[in-house]
This record gives C-alpha cells, sequence and structure tokens, in this order.
C-alpha cells in the first residue's frame, strides 16, 4: 500500500517522503481549522443553521481537498473562502441598497450558478490559460504579497498589531495574555528554525497552543461531538427565486463571486505553487485539474450549504513543513472529515480567543499567529528574484506584492500590477511583451474599479 502511494503521488519525484507529507498535511489542517468555527458563525448571521454550515463546510472542504491531492498532486486545501463568505452575508443577503436584498437560499443559488460557470471554463481550459497567462514577475509578485499578507494576518491573529485612528495600524497591547502567547510561541518557533528542526511549524503551533493553555486561553470542551446534521441547508438553494430576479442584479451577483472566487484561487495557486516549486518555466502544471477541484468545490458546497469553496493561503504552512505531493492533501482532507466528529477537540486549537468588550471586541487566534507570520517571511524569498533593472517589471511587480495585504484583497493586489504591467509596456513599445489576456482583464479590472 505504502509502495502504491509513493507511486501515485511521486513522492520521490517530488523530493519528498511519506512522513513530511503527513506533517506538511497536519500542519496545513491546523494553520485553516479556524474556518470550521468561523464560516457556520458567519452564515449563521443570513439565518443560517450554525451545526448544519459546519457539517457542510467540511464536508465541501474535504471533497474538494481530496479532489486537489488525486487529480492535481498539489499540497492546496480547499475550504470556505473568507472574503466570499462576507459576501455572501453583508452583500448577497443584505437589504438594499446596501446589498443585493437575497435570502439565504438565493444566494446558495447564486453561488450554484457560479460553480457550474466554473465547471464550465475550467472543463474548456480557459481557466489554465488565465492562469499561465500572468507574466512571470507578476507570478512572483504574487507569491510574496501572499507572504506578506499572511504575515498581516498572523500580526493581526496575535495582537501584535491593531487598528488605530490616523495610522490605520498601531503596535499592539503586550500586556493582553493572547499577545504575549502569541511573541513567546513566535521565539519558540524561531529557535525551532534556527536549529533546522524538521515538523518545525507543526511543533510551534503545538507549542503556541500549550504556552496559550497556560495562560488560560485554550479549554477543553472534550473531544468527541455528536451533533451532526445537515438537512437545514442541504439543497435548500432557491434558483426560481433567484432566477425571478432582475437581470441585472442576477447578472452583478454571479459576476463579482466569479470575479472573487477566480482571482482568490489563481493567486494562491500561483503563490502557494511557486513556494512548492511546481511553477516550471513560468507555467503551472496540472492547473486545470487543480482548477477544476476547486469547481466542484464551490458546486458541491452550494448544495450542502455553504459559500464559495477556494484554495487556501495557510496550504503555505503545509508546504515550509515539507509538503510537496498530494498526499498532504489526502491527510487535510481526512482531518477536515474528521473534524464533523472531534470538533470539540479541533477547537482547542483552531477556536478565537475575544478580548475586550463592546465595540472594542476582536477576536484573536493566538495559537495560529506565530506560524502564520513565519510562513509568510518564507514566501518573500522570491523577491530576489525580481528583475530589478527593469522598471516594466519590478514595479508591477512590487505593486502586487504591496497591494494584497494593504488592500486585504488577493484579487485587487493582483490588479494593480496587471494593469500597471499592461500600461508600462505599452507607453515604452514592448507592447509585444504582455500577453493579450493581461491586457483583457487589465480593462476588466479598470472597469471595475470606475463602476464600484
Amino acid at each position: 500500500m505504502k509502495d502504491w502511494i509513493s507511486q501515485h503521488f511521486q513522492l520521490e519525484a517530488n523530493g519528498t517522503t511519506f512522513q513530511r507529507e503527513v506533517v506538511g498535511g497536519i500542519t496545513t489542517f491546523l494553520a485553516m481549522s479556524y474556518i470550521i468555527f468561523v464560516q457556520p458563525g458567519v452564515l449563521s448571521q443570513a439565518g443560517m443553521n450554525f451545526q448544519a454550515v459546519l457539517c457542510a463546510s467540511c464536508l465541501a472542504a474535504a471533497l474538494s481537498t481530496f479532489l486537489m491531492g488525486l487529480i492535481a498532486n498539489y499540497p492546496v486545501a480547499l475550504a470556505p473562502g473568507m472574503g466570499e463568505n462576507f459576501f455572501f452575508v453583508y452583500t448577497l443577503c443584505a437589504a438594499a441598497p446596501l446589498g443585493f436584498g437575497l435570502t439565504w437560499q438565493q444566494a446558495l443559488g447564486a453561488v450554484l450558478l457560479a460553480g457550474l460557470f466554473f465547471v464550465a471554463i475550467t472543463l474548456t481550459g480557459i481557466r489554465a490559460k488565465i492562469v499561465n497567462s500572468i507574466p512571470d514577475s507578476l507570478k512572483r509578485g504574487i507569491a510574496a504579497g501572499i507572504g506578506l499578507f499572511i504575515t498581516l494576518i498572523g500580526l493581526e491573529y496575535g495582537g501584535l498589531v491593531v487598528a488605530a485612528p490616523g495610522t490605520l495600524v498601531r503596535l499592539g497591547d503586550f500586556s493582553q495574555p493572547a499577545t504575549l502567547a502569541s511573541v513567546l510561541g513566535l521565539l519558540v518557533l524561531v529557535v525551532l528554525l534556527a536549529f533546522n528542526v524538521r515538523g518545525a511549524i507543526l511543533l510551534g503551533i503545538l507549542a503556541t497552543t500549550g504556552i496559550a493553555a497556560v495562560f488560560g486561553l485554550v479549554h477543553f470542551h472534550g473531544i468527541f461531538s455528536t451533533q451532526i446534521h445537515l438537512a437545514p441547508t442541504f439543497f435548500q438553494f432557491d434558483l426560481r427565486g433567484l432566477l425571478a430576479l432582475s437581470p441585472s442584479k442576477l447578472g452583478s451577483a454571479i459576476f463579482v463571486l466569479f470575479y472573487l472566487a477566480l482571482f482568490d484561487t489563481i493567486g494562491t495557486l500561483v503563490g502557494v505553487g511557486q513556494q512548492a516549486g511546481l511553477v516550471k518555466d513560468g507555467k503551472l502544471a496540472r492547473a486545470g485539474q487543480a482548477l477544476f477541484a476547486d469547481a466542484v468545490g464551490t458546486t458541491v458546497g452550494a448544495g450542502l450549504g455553504t459559500s464559495t469553496i477556494t484554495c487556501y493561503i495557510e496550504s503555505a504552512a503545509g508546504v515550509s513543513d515539507g509538503a510537496r505531493t498530494g498526499l498532504a492533501s489526502m491527510v487535510t482532507g481526512a482531518l477536515l472529515l474528521a473534524a464533523m466528529f472531534f470538533s470539540p477537540l479541533a477547537s482547542m486549537i483552531g477556536g478565537g480567543v475575544q478580548t475586550g468588550t463592546g465595540a472594542n471586541c476582536v477576536l484573536l487566534y493566538p495559537t495560529l499567529a506565530p506560524a502564520l507570520i513565519v510562513v509568510g517571511s518564507m514566501m518573500l524569498k522570491v523577491v530576489r528574484e525580481f528583475n530589478w533593472d527593469d522598471p516594466t517589471e519590478y514595479l508591477p511587480a512590487f505593486l502586487v506584492l504591496i497591494g494584497i495585504p494593504l488592500t486585504f484583497s488577493i484579487a485587487d493586489g493582483i490588479a494593480f500590477g496587471l494593469i500597471a504591467y499592461s500600461v508600462a509596456k505599452v507607453a515604452t513599445g514592448r507592447w509585444r511583451e504582455c500577453p493579450t489576456l493581461t491586457y483583457i482583464f487589465a480593462a476588466l479590472f479598470v472597469l471595475q474599479f470606475l463602476v464600484i
């Protein structure tokens, strides 16, 4: 059995081992496990059943992650996207004029149609062409930008940086137990990496969890849960009600879902792919299969009762711990399935810690923060590959790098780079160096910014 696994996932050819893939898969799961509880918490604000959304999210995430491992052989996990879930609740389901005024059943119908559209254009190869049409310099900028994005999320999760009027951010309060636990966990992780300890990211997460437990931030709530039911959301999408909407409202809802998921997924695949060595000669091998897993996940997720499924940037944590193949995804997928039955245990690590009161109340994830900060730093290595002698190459890449974390959006950061790259190449008379699809999407992004 082990020999078949080794051959199927090409462990030797990818310079990895069975043990490294298992550790990487576990690390990815722990880094993304917060979504198991955040997703139902967000969607329940639209009136959806918390436990049903939890089950639907775990099932859809596990299925799509299994697909990613089996058909694409990528160490990339999938789950309901952060950003897409807020769009679902606060835009699709919000009343006019702030939102579309859809019921959650109609919003699931919009996700389903977007998912089917994803499947169609993936099977035709269009999505893979989009991925491979992105210039090499922008691919490097995306990888580095996602690294900074992950680091910023880690700093926020640990309370090391907090919101501030005037300057937008400032240093956090180190007297807070959650922030102190994050700092100590980060120092432990730095030491582990300095000694080249195998599985340092996973060990760092576990060590930080232990530190958080000492501070009283992690509590044991049991191991096994039997509260598993899917009926309140299963096949509850309302296509008839959705199609009764005006063509402009229907088209806008599906288009925005498509755009968000398209570039979030592309950005994550390129970023994690660069880190894992999957980008060869400027192209992402098996991009079509990877995008198919994403498209199927979104479609199935809508049927089960959750918002858009997308590739997770936390997969970079598993890659940093040695994951290089789809075997790591199989491990992550199995743990996502198990999380439905062991949600009390998973919540010890992935659950958040509330600090402050009232309007100042924030949710921190001190057990995950150090790992994300370190993983983000590892993804910045690609900056040395920027063509620093050519402003038409390094400036657009830099705009992607800085745009992703500062707009808190992978899609918007990519937009900055695509637009700048297109303008720079045309202005210098080097327009032939820019792929046609880059011009097309740059124009679409300009149109999006002007309209929205």
